[in-house]
């Protein structure tokens, strides 16, 4: 039995068999991490949401900001832009894809392979236990009746910086945005959403999320996406960037994850199909 981890796939469904096939991947044996950001931009989201979520047991999905928007759609929040999804919301399966959706982690833990699992950072002042938590906070509301509420108070870069009396859609929302959308920020963990590029061209002061002094989550071996241009340039030697850019016309990437001490594979495919968007994730 081999577990794989992948990387931000946005609707390139046929990148994603392509995958599958140089992985010789058998439901019946293996297993598959997804990072979250499985959906939009790609012209083939709905096949690929279809995909995943048939695949049972044989498949972990973290939630990732562009699922979010998915789910934030379905509730007529305005604030959405620059979307691709309009094939899942006509589907004739939209509710059954949706309600799958909303029952997806935001942190997966496996304490026997040693890895943890997010879709973008986490803050410093966070140890495993209080991601956990956290995690389980915002999950326990998308699957609760209030779920609209937070579709309808889920955006906004507000507050930037944690504090454990944080409450409401205050706490709610930095949560999301920590798991979901982050990737620089201060030392003492002040939030920077305006800067998405290469590491060296943030705004002075800031750091990737993983260089924080002092982080409470740096013994914890930590799988992320939602962020391409770090793949193979991480400094943290427990922390790796499965993003390989797909839909920008790089590579998917699934990371062979192994019992024994030893450095992970990483397998690709090429990705010829993409769409050449300046305006990145919000």
């Amino acid at each position: 039995m081999t577990t794989y981890a992948i990387g931000d796939i946005q609707g390139c469904f046929d990148s994603l068999i392509s995958l599958l096939d140089k992985l010789n991947f058998e439901p019946a044996k293996d297993t598959l991490w997804f990072a979250g950001d499985l959906i939009n931009r790609g012209d083939k989201s709905l096949e690929t949401l279809r995909f995943i979520k048939s695949l049972g047991d044989s498949a972990i999905s973290i939630l990732g900001n562009h699922d979010l928007t998915l789910l934030a759609l379905c509730e007529g929040n305005k604030k959405v832009k620059h979307h691709t999804m309009d094939d899942i919301l006509n589907a004739p399966d939209r509710e059954e894809l949706i309600l799958w959706l909303r029952h997806r982690p935001l942190l997966h833990h496996d304490a026997r392979l040693g890895y943890t699992m997010i879709h973008a950072g986490l803050p410093p002042q966070w140890d495993l236990a209080t991601a956990q938590a956290c995690a389980i906070e915002v999950e326990s509301i998308l699957q609760s009746n209030d779920f609209p509420l937070f579709m309808a108070n889920m955006f906004g870069d507000q507050p930037r910086e944690w504090h454990q009396d944080l409450a409401g859609w205050e706490r709610l929302r930095f949560i999301t945005n920590c798991l979901t959308r982050m990737r620089y920020c201060k030392p003492g963990g002040k939030l920077n959403f305006k800067d998405k590029g290469p590491i060296g061209t943030q705004k002075e002061g800031y750091l990737p999320w993983y260089e924080t002094p002092k982080r409470k989550s740096s013994e914890l071996k930590i799988i992320f996406g939602h962020w391409s241009t770090v793949f193979g340039k991480t400094s943290h030697p427990n922390t790796y960037a499965i993003d390989t850019g797909c839909l920008w016309g790089g590579a998917l990437t699934a990371m062979q994850l192994n019992k024994v001490p030893q450095p992970p594979e990483f397998i690709s495919v090429d990705c010829p199909d993409y769409q050449k968007i300046t305006d990145l994730d919000q």
